[in-house]
């Protein structure tokens, strides 16, 4: 059996730092497992090529999630990268960070060091900004480079005008000193190619002779010696591939991600008892967290057709999509080098709290279905809102003691009455931005939900029928103190009973961000690399009120 100080299981944001950081000063030994293949998909590295990612099985665990009431009995889909790079490889390359509220939130539940101060050292270290921005915020000499869109539609231009005049400023960086504002959006995209975290920080570490990545791995369950992590088995080759074993002298690492790791927990016996009792799998302990704390981010969308301009949907079909191929080879640029979302705009549901609760994102095009892998054949832009720290929790469950067999997700979106109050306000927001005078000659007309949808109830059913994930879950194996009794890692991410057995990504959040979760994913991978090598934090970074 092949042993190494560390095992990381999945090769995604977290696990491609943790990967790096440990292996840099050649002491320790560190096996990846990574359950897709390597990062060679073309797609993975042009921009726009995450509307074929997101459908692809060979590097997309394509999940389903569960009806809900306020879904309408939908399955959304629930797409998470397999591949070297995970999520990152496949997602719209958006860096936002977040609030600092956000931050100070987990520390006053308990979380010490996880405070705004503690952590944006860590933000700094791994960011390359290429741009302007406030070095008190921003990291120049990182391994994750984040650039501006060097793009301009006169659409999206129109749009941050009309922000401006309901009172919405702009905000060169909502990176930096605070987040409200509207502008265009930072991104990961470097020399027009998809900065994913592979590219970032596992391919350079992989020249490194103490570091072997095993791709096509599936882990299917954690080795235990009575209360301490020793391994991971794994196929090699998915369900008809060769069982397989790696031994951790050190710690096991799960980076798996919001869905996978609390399954692999509960799959190796681990999670809520009543649970692993019905699925037929030996309790080996019991914590009744595993899998609870579930969040997203559910954003309905505001589409209208679009007149005196064209837009990205054109651009995109027969010869100009030709052109713009071309145009990607030779120079990187183009529709090709773009996020699926172009302008970002943060602001409040209520002028009284001002408490930065809600996010629009704007976009030149528009979609057959309501997500974006198919574009629509006539003009069009849209524009989505969501709540930006939702309070409705939902699950992830094993569902059955085949880990081969995908995880029961339910969200449960929108199953707290605040969540839906604060999204009608957004909603309406969302309406009143598109018929601003600013793009006043370039909207047509609302397409969708359509100026008949006006009353709450009717706004409520738009946002179950069209509604969809923003591909932030987080939660699932939550950080708390002991007295949390959902609790399932400490503030140190260490497992709460099993030694030498971490959980470090998006999943052990203890609350919402105000934001995508990519930047910060990245941020903890920093700072648990920290924690398990020893390693003294850097200073906090003590910032004016």
């Amino acid at each position: 059996m092949n042993s190494f100080d560390y095992v990381i299981v999945g090769a995604g944001s977290a696990g491609s730092v943790l990967a790096n950081r440990l292996t840099e000063d050649g002491t320790a030994t560190v096996c990846v497992l990574e359950a897709g293949p390597p990062d060679w998909h073309p797609f993975i590295h042009v921009p726009a090529g995450f509307m074929k990612t997101m459908v692809d099985p060979a590097v997309n665990w394509l999940y389903d999630m569960e009806p809900s009431e306020w879904t309408g009995g939908r399955r959304i889909k629930a797409p998470r990268g397999k591949t070297l790079g995970g999520s990152s490889s496949i997602n719209g390359h958006i860096y936002n960070r977040g609030q600092r509220l956000d931050f100070d939130g987990w520390a006053q539940r308990g979380n010490r060091g996880w405070g705004y101060a503690d952590v944006l050292p860590y933000f700094r270290r791994s960011e390359k900004r290429l741009g302007d921005g406030d070095d008190t915020f921003r990291g120049r000499d990182g391994n994750l480079v984040v650039t501006d869109i060097d793009w301009r539609h006169p659409l999206c231009d129109a749009f941050i005008e009309g922000c401006t005049t309901l009172g919405i400023p702009r905000n060169p960086d909502y990176n930096g000193a605070i987040q409200e504002g509207v502008s265009y959006a930072q991104r990961t995209i470097a020399g027009g190619r998809r900065m994913s975290a592979a590219r970032a920080f596992l391919r350079p570490a992989m020249k490194r002779p103490n570091l072997t990545v095993i791709t096509d791995a599936h882990a299917t369950s954690i080795m235990l010696d009575g209360k301490r992590a020793v391994g991971v088995q794994y196929n090699k080759g998915a369900r008809h591939g060769i069982p397989s074993e790696v031994r951790a002298n050190r710690e096991v690492i799960l980076a798996g991600g919001t869905y996978n790791s609390p399954q692999l927990l509960q799959l190796s016996g681990i999670g809520p008892a009543g649970l692993l009792k019905q699925l037929g799998i030996p309790v080996r302990h019991e914590l009744a967290g595993v899998g609870e704390n579930l969040r997203d981010h559910y954003a309905p969308r505001f589409v209208a057709r679009v007149k005196n301009s064209e837009t990205i949907n054109e651009e995109a079909r027969g010869l100009r999509l030709v052109g713009n191929v071309m145009k990607w080879l030779a120079t990187r640029k183009g529709i090709l080098a773009l996020s699926p979302t172009l302008v970002y705009c943060f602001w409040h549901s209520d002028e009284a709290a001002r408490n930065s609760d809600v996010q629009f994102t704007f976009t030149p095009a528009s979609y057959k279905e309501g997500v974006q892998s198919r574009l629509d054949d006539h003009p069009g832009m849209t524009v989505a809102s969501w709540q930006q720290r939702p309070e409705s929790k939902g699950f992830v469950r094993a569902r059955s003691a085949d880990p081969f067999e995908a995880p029961v997700i339910q969200p449960n979106y929108l199953a707290e009455e605040g969540d839906r109050q604060v999204l009608l306000k957004a909603m309406r927001l969302a309406r009143r931005l598109l018929a601003t005078k600013p793009l006043e000659r370039f909207y047509d007309f609302e397409e969708y939900p359509g100026p008949k949808v006006q009353s709450d109830d009717e706004l409520l059913a738009a946002a179950k029928e069209r509604g969809t994930t923003t591909f932030h879950p987080m939660g699932s194996c939550r950080m708390g103190p002991e007295t949390d009794p959902t609790a399932v890692v400490d503030d140190q991410l260490r497992l709460r009973g099993i030694e030498g057995l971490r959980v470090v990504d998006a999943s052990v959040m203890p609350t919402m961000l105000s934001a995508n979760l990519n930047a910060s994913v990245i941020m903890i991978a920093e700072k648990a690399s920290d924690m398990i090598r020893g390693r003294q934090a850097p200073e906090a970074v003590i910032l004016p009120g």
